[in-house]
């Protein structure tokens, strides 16, 4: 106890220290960015905070059901918020508000597809999860199969969103205090990756959970403010709001050689092509061109939602069925209503940012990156105390997602493949915490480097690559082992993993990876599309009912027969796991 008293301690010393000393470095090539104390300050206080709880919360973390669940002793309403938290990631405060600023009501899909996907975790999975499941989602899949194959697809599966996930919160983080503080980005990156392995390392889901809590009441209450400050300046009137967007994204246009240069192409006049690009921003078409991609990209943020492994993970931190039920009504109320102000606060930028030039670079583009809308926002409304209270929100936001992420992945390797798949169920509560630690420490070096590697990457937009392996691959093979008899472990295996590598091929090989990471030139990209997710789910779902009706084993069959009880377990919880004593 006293080590983890003196690391965090030092931690925080050394992020105070480390912070000021490299702050006012530059930004990116062009860019000198001054040393905003107020941001530091409320940054290290944060930090502070956050790893005193870590080691309040590694007091109670002994055993392996501490560790991933807090020992089921979370109440439903602490719950839904820690959910709210877990949710509204780097990609829903940072991603979406870029999005709808540079695309206007098409950014809006992200929020409607992210809040969407609750109503299915409500009525077809909430109550069940709590009652089959015990640590990971793979409980629950496999209750009534044959372990070693289910968990070694849960496991993939798990670490596959885990990683996407981890890219986009890790870019978010990085960009943020390169912005703030002058930081070099991978300093950045290392700095976020440092704090979240001291969280789970040493508080698990304790820590994690009250870090998420307060991290949801800080988001909450600063975008509040962003938002009706943007709506008093226009007397809360959304319509003269929509109209200022829409005038000012004209006089851009008019004022960009690409539109000028594509009026004269057209023959047409300068003022009514800007006109039509100011105008677009008010309906769909600037971000997603074609049906296809619409569809695909919807279903990939609706059911994934249903498929993410650290949102699957906190229903097994309540005591029982009902408390999950809340913890869902309490999470949809709250993330519906950050959504709300996520798209104010797009519409804000457009308005006090794009026409700020102390927020714009040399060349007429954010500082800091796309990213950073909500950020300058802050700045523009609030002043440099705003903005400093708003970055260290973010920089929350990221510090508990990615803590969520990695306990996550941390469990499916610890859980699923040593405990149940090595040891055969045999592993103590000992070995397996260390076991889960050991791959906290790996995940976290994984971060850093794939948080490098992805610097340019719009986090929005890698997220929802993440929800496309998730709808793909871990709601199918969910899905149809709660509800449908038939379904088998052969099945199950198959269809999750044809569903996997349908969503990780079919993503490498689009425009997204193909031509904007991987180099090659524009058009080249095998797969046209924006989200792979309409046919890798088809995939996934087909696979695993083909496979589990041919399917005529004596482990079928025994498999089958077992769905009554799985079934009368699932709705009425009789049998359990009860919450543990702290």
């Amino acid at each position: 106890m006293r080590t983890a008293t003196k690391l965090c301690g030092a931690l925080t010393l050394l992020a105070a220290t480390g912070v000021a000393f490299a702050a006012g470095g530059d930004l990116g090539q062009t860019v000198k960015q001054e040393t905003n104390w107020t941001a530091i300050i409320m940054f290290v206080i944060f930090v502070g905070l956050t790893l005193w709880i870590t080691k309040w919360a590694a007091a109670r973390t002994k055993t392996a059901a501490a560790f991933y669940t807090a020992g089921g002793g979370v109440t439903g309403f602490q719950n839904g918020l820690a959910i709210a938290g877990d949710y509204m990631s780097a990609a829903s405060f940072l991603g979406i508000s870029a999005a709808i600023m540079a695309n206007g009501y098409d950014g809006l899909i992200y929020s409607i597809g992210f809040l969407v996907g609750w109503p299915i975790i409500t009525f077809l999975l909430a109550e069940r999860l709590r009652n089959l499941g015990r640590f990971t989602f793979a409980d629950v899949a496999g209750y009534r199969f044959r372990q070693g194959p289910i968990r070694s697809f849960a496991a993939a599966g798990t670490l596959v969103v885990v990683a996407f996930y981890l890219i986009a919160q890790m870019v978010g983080a990085g960009q943020l205090i390169k912005l703030l503080f002058g930081l070099d980005y991978w300093m950045a990156v290392v700095i976020v990756g440092v704090l979240m392995m001291v969280y789970v390392l040493f508080g698990g889901m304790t820590a994690t959970t009250w870090v998420q809590i307060i991290k949801a009441c800080l988001l909450l209450a600063g975008a509040s403010f962003m938002a009706f400050a943007v709506l008093f300046h226009f007397g809360f009137n959304v319509e003269a709001m929509f109209a200022k967007a829409v005038e000012i994204k004209t006089n851009l246009a008019l004022n960009d050689p690409k539109v000028v240069a594509k009026a004269a192409e057209q023959g047409k006049d300068v003022m009514e092509v800007a006109q039509n690009v100011g105008r677009s921003i008010m309906g769909p078409g600037n971000f997603i061109k074609d049906p296809i991609s619409a569809i695909s990209f919807g279903m990939a943020l609706m059911f994934g939602t249903a498929g993410l492994p650290h949102i699957l993970m906190r229903f097994f931190t309540v005591p029982d069925a009902k408390q999950a039920r809340k913890s869902v009504l309490w999470a949809t109320t709250w993330i519906g209503y950050f959504y709300i102000l996520t798209f104010i606060i797009g519409f804000g930028a457009i308005i006090f940012v794009l026409t700020d030039p102390s927020f714009l670079d040399a060349k007429g583009a954010l500082k800091g990156g796309s990213n950073m809308a909500a950020i300058h926002l802050a700045n523009a409304l609030g002043g440099n105390i705003f903005l400093g209270f708003m970055s260290a929100v973010a920089f929350a936001t990221i510090l508990a997602v990615v803590a969520g992420l990695t306990l996550s992945g941390a469990s499916a390797v610890s859980h699923d493949l040593y405990a149940t798949l090595f040891k055969e169920g045999k592993a103590d509560s000992a070995s397996e915490l260390r076991v889960s630690r050991i791959a906290t420490l790996c995940l976290g070096v994984v971060a850093v480097l794939l948080g490098i590697a992805f610097e340019k990457q719009n986090v929005a937009f890698m997220v929802s690559l993440a929800f496309a392996v998730a709808a793909s691959a871990n709601f199918p093979v969910l899905l149809l082992s709660v509800l449908w008899k038939d379904c088998t472990t052969r099945g199950a295996v198959i269809g999750g993993f044809l569903g996997l590598i349908a969503s990780v091929g079919l993503t490498v090989v689009s425009p997204a990876v193909w031509e904007d990471v991987l180099g090659n030139p524009k058009g080249s990209a095998w797969f046209p599309y924006t989200s792979p997710a309409l046919f890798s789910m088809l995939a996934g779902f087909l696979g695993t009912w083909l496979f589990s009706v041919l399917d005529q084993s004596e482990q079928a069959k025994k498999e089958r027969a077992a769905y009554a009880a799985q079934r009368v377990r699932s709705e009425t919880g009789f049998g359990a796991a009860a919450a543990s004593d702290h």
